[in-house]
């Protein structure tokens, strides 16, 4: 069932605060608009209108939200770029997005996770299962398959 149609100026309006409170994505604004009860041509009107006018730019909601997620949840690019991709972002801009997060504070971010992590699990005296418990946190943050190896297969036994 499709909502009442509010007219393209009203929900043009709405649209444009809905994009100045928070970068969206091209994806979240179509939404949104269609939530509107406007027609497809309507919405691919409007999706132009903020594009011109620059309430909609999916590089920069690209790299805002991988700054965020990186800064606040402390995900791995991994994640960061499946979560662009579920966001409908092109892969250029989510190749953009990831190679804007600054390699030495992921480096850091990654070290600091993987040495809490290790010190909650100080406790298992099976370093197999410590390993593993440790491999599947950091894989579950959304870091590199690479970077977990190396990193788990450079500790000692007694760690």
């Amino acid at each position: 069932m499709r909502s009442l149609n509010i007219g393209t100026e009203k929900a043009f309006q709405k649209i444009k605060h809905y994009c100045a409170y928070q970068e969206r994505s091209h994806y979240e604004v179509k939404q949104k608009l269609y939530s509107f009860g406007l027609y497809k041509n309507e919405v691919e009107e409007l999706l132009s209108r903020l594009i011109e006018e620059n309430y909609l730019n999916e590089e920069r909601f690209a790299s805002a939200f991988a700054g965020g997620k990186f800064r606040m949840k402390q995900w791995g690019k991994v994640k960061i770029g499946y979560e662009l991709k579920q966001k409908g972002v092109s892969p250029y801009n989510i190749k953009k997005a990831l190679a804007s997060i600054p390699e030495k504070d992921y480096e850091k971010t990654f070290e600091k996770l993987s040495a809490e992590k290790l010190k909650a699990v100080r406790s298992e005296k099976n370093v197999f299962i410590k390993k593993r418990k440790l491999q599947q946190y950091l894989l579950q943050k959304g870091f590199e398959t690479g970077m977990i190896s190396a990193f788990v297969n450079g500790l000692k036994s007694d760690t």
